[in-house]
């Protein structure tokens, strides 16, 4: 009788414990259709302004197509069925529209059931071509804009494996990588190992974050070799011909005189720390016809690389054509041994080597900071970036590759972005090469954020060499939001923009800015709002300051119809994200426009202001460096709460939300953000954390923009991981993660490890594993499911009673 008793006791124990099997739910129904929405086609104009090609995507795909067979390998996630990537956004439909007719054409001979990607015009832009993925091939298709139809090109399956699916060499030839065996014919796993994997390390430092989907075993380097080995082909009006031999080419490009390409193929041993992008690499020039010219360089694998932030390997880095010239490799090198710590003059320089490759290599200039890049111009003028992480600084230089003069335009903080000038808007040149010219000794610059202490305002400026100053010439009205999305003609300065305000959907203008201005020029698409749920919703982004004297910011959206008087305080959801800065000024300043049209994606928190919600998106969370002796996580939790307590008490003085009824939510950075409030503060009634990191141990070597490691900051890590404080969180918390995350550093296991530490120290939490999901989720079922669990869980413990 009493082995009977225990029996039933033990029974009941396991019972209260035992989880709950839920099959998909679906949230209320106006979540559901602002979630299903279709959104409006995407856009691609060629550079005369005569035709626009609308890009139609897929919704999101059904559940049971992500559980498809999958290879996980080298960083990569494949398709073992076709030889490409297993996780894309596909497009599914094409429409060309002629803009001075503002007539639309079907495009014939598309393929049926269209999973298209990796669009791009031919350097005479009468044509456009794209990938076409099926369940057992990769093709290649070129539609021709005067008939408006579609061809297949290709003969043999294209491989997509490593990106970069193909790339123009004129108006009548493709360059593209190729399958070279069956998917049939992949290595099988063998039930009895050879042996043991065994990996060594013997006094090389290797600090490297913490990647997922690495090789692990011999058998997975036999899988990347199989199905990232390709044939490069040149495709002439159809006509295929094999370049080399195949191999496991990362990328080929061709130079500005299509004479030569420059290619790179990796090599093995493969690493099994870091992703194929960081393998052991050959870098090479060919001829047009695939003969070696020349060997540029050996690059070993990332893993050898120092870490933290502005130290790089002490090798050859952004190897690449020289755009204004006919055949010219540049590239840089430290000069500091690749550790920023070393004095030294100068950091990097960058060398030089022209057709026919056979003369020593001429050194360009050395920059101050690390090298960033070149915007290349012509024979007298070009523009060198250049940066340092640490210390979020960057600078423009205009050099002159004749005289070797280069001369310093601008220095300013990467955070500050009320003095960014923008971006040189650039043209074609005779090699058909995107590069930069002054005119009359000024730059056109295309910013299109435009920030400013009255929200962001896009605009186009001449940036004036000489006294290095932005003079703007036009600038988005501060009662909507308009951006130029091309510069058609830099003479009359006829753009394409892009309008739209708080109740119109974004839509697509012609105009000239020089000259008579029609008011608005000559709209040329005509989307419709796709969220009518929405109407009605009012939109404000407010402005507070924390204790500190720190101005913050954050979109505010109220239900349709609500009035403060005589609704009262709603129930708040604050979704947020941290960021990190070196100073109060960029910290403080406004970001995003109040005259944007809302979007909802499957991870905005606005669906709830459908429901009854206050929604403060976007709230400010800066983290901010105090003084020049600490860095900006020094300060990490207090900064957190007086970012949080300023948004509360906003709210509450606004009289709009109730300060007892606040939930808090965010995604990656802030889930791990969430999960350091409700650590810390009482202040929250739930929160929803998705995706998160929540043990800095798991993430040794650096995280986020924090570049100290573990053992250099063991406090720091254990302050900054909420694990550290699981067993303070009493407030509730819903935990989700997909269980095929692939970011760096938020591995399922840190949910999971979340939950056993809050479940075992008696805190209230429920843990979501979502099937086949990564970083960001795409399943239709998998996201409503979502939708419906953080509904139930902020009707349950945020809106609640009253």
């Amino acid at each position: 009788m009493r082995k009977l008793s225990l029996l039933f006791a033990l029974f009941i124990s396991l019972n209260l414990f035992a989880q709950d099997a839920v099959n998909y739910q679906l949230p209320p129904k106006d979540i559901m259709d602002l979630a299903l929405a279709k959104p409006t086609p995407a856009v691609s104009v060629d550079s005369k302004g005569q035709w626009m090609l609308l890009i139609e995507r897929n919704m999101y795909p059904l559940v049971d197509e992500l559980g498809q067979p999958e290879v996980r390998v080298a960083g990569l996630r494949i398709n073992p069925a076709n030889f490409s990537q297993s996780r894309q956004n596909y497009i599914n439909n094409f429409t060309l529209k002629n803009i001075a007719s503002g007539k639309e054409y079907k495009i014939a001979g598309l393929p049926a059931n269209l999973l298209a990607n990796s669009v791009s015009w031919s350097p005479n832009e009468k044509k456009f071509a794209f990938t076409n993925s099926t369940g057992s091939i990769v093709d290649l298709y070129v539609v021709d804009i005067a008939t408006q139809k579609a061809t297949k090109v290709n003969k043999t399956a294209l491989n997509v494996v490593l990106g970069a699916a193909f790339s123009w060499l004129d108006d009548n030839t493709l360059l593209y990588k190729t399958a070279t065996k069956s998917p049939a014919a992949m290595p099988k796993r063998p039930i009895t190992p050879k042996g043991p994997t065994v990996q060594e390390s013997y006094g090389s430092a290797s600090p490297r974050p913490t990647f997922q989907d690495m090789i692990k075993s011999p058998y997975d380097e036999q899988l990347f070799e199989f199905f990232a080995t390709s044939q490069l082909v040149k495709n002439v009006n159809g006509v295929e011909t094999k370049i080399n031999q195949p191999a496991i080419y990362s990328s080929v490009s061709a130079s500005p005189d299509k004479k030569y390409l420059l290619v790179r193929t990796i090599n093995k041993p493969f690493s099994y720390v870091v992703p194929a992008n960081g393998f052991n690499t050959t870098v090479t020039i060919h001829d047009a016809s695939g003969k070696l010219v020349k060997e540029l360089a050996k690059i070993p694998s990332s893993e050898t690389a120092p870490g933290g932030n502005d130290n790089v390997a002490d090798v050859p880095r952004n190897i690449e054509w020289r755009d204004d010239e006919a055949a010219t490799i540049v590239w840089c090198k430290a000069l500091d041994g690749g550790l920023i710590k070393n004095t030294a003059e100068f950091r990097d320089a960058v060398y030089a080597l022209a057709a026919p490759f056979t003369a020593q290599q001429k050194e360009l200039f050395k920059t101050k900071m690390r090298y960033g890049g070149v915007t290349w111009g012509n024979s007298t003028f070009a523009i060198v970036q250049e940066m340092l992480r640490s210390k979020v600084i960057g600078r423009m230089s205009r050099w002159n590759p004749s005289t070797g003069e280069m001369e310093l335009l601008m220095e300013r903080s990467m955070t500050d972005l009320y003095n960014n000038p923008g971006s040189p808007v650039t043209e074609k040149n005779s090699y058909g090469r995107d590069v930069v010219i002054p005119k009359d000794g000024k730059l056109l610059m295309n910013n299109t954020t435009g920030a400013s202490p009255k929200g962001d305002l896009p605009f186009l400026a001449y940036f004036d060499l000489a006294t290095k100053k932005n003079e703007i010439i036009w600038r988005c009205k501060e009662d909507e939001y308009e951006m130029v999305m091309e510069v058609l003609d830099r003479n009359s300065l006829t753009v394409l923009t892009r309008k739209e305000t708080q109740t119109v959907v974004p839509n697509y203008h012609m105009k000239t800015l020089k000259g008579v201005v029609p008011e608005g020029g000559k709209q040329i698409t005509d989307f419709k709002n796709p969220y009518p749920q929405l109407e009605g919703v009012s939109v404000e982004k407010i402005s507070y300051k924390r204790a500190d004297g720190v101005d913050l910011t954050g979109n505010l959206y109220l239900p349709k119809g609500y009035n403060v008087k005589k609704d009262g305080p709603l129930p708040v959801l604050m979704w947020a994200y941290p960021r990190e800065f070196t100073n109060a000024r960029d910290a403080a300043q406004v970001r995003g426009s109040k005259n944007t049209f809302t979007r909802i994606s499957w991870g905005s928190p606005i669906f709830w202001v459908t429901q009854g919600y206050a929604v403060l998106d976007a709230a400010e969370m800066p983290i901010v460096s105090t003084n020049p002796d600490k860095k900006p996580n020094d300060d990490f939790i207090d900064q957190l709460k007086l970012n949080a307590r300023a948004a509360i008490d906003k709210l509450a003085a606004m009289g709009v939300g109730d300060s007892t009824r606040v939930g808090v939510g965010g995604h990656s950075y802030g889930a791990f953000m969430t999960a350091h409030l409700l650590s810390h503060t009482n202040w929250f009634k739930g929160g929803i954390a998705r995706s998160g990191a929540y043990n800095r141990t798991l993430t040794p070597f650096s995280f986020q923009n924090e570049d100290r490691t573990y053992w250099q900051a063991p406090q720091l890590y254990f302050d900054m991981s909420p694990f550290s404080y699981a067993q303070k969180i009493k407030t509730p918390i819903l935990l989700v993660h997909g269980d095929t995350d692939d970011n760096t550093g938020t591995y399922p296991i840190q949910s999971e490890r979340m939950f056993q530490a809050l479940k075992g120290n008696g805190g209230n939490v429920r843990y979501v594993s979502l099937p086949y999901e990564a970083h960001g989720y795409r399943g239709k079922e998998n996201i409503l499911h979502l939708l419906w669990e953080e509904h139930m869980w902020l009707e349950k413990y945020v809106k609640g009673k009253k």
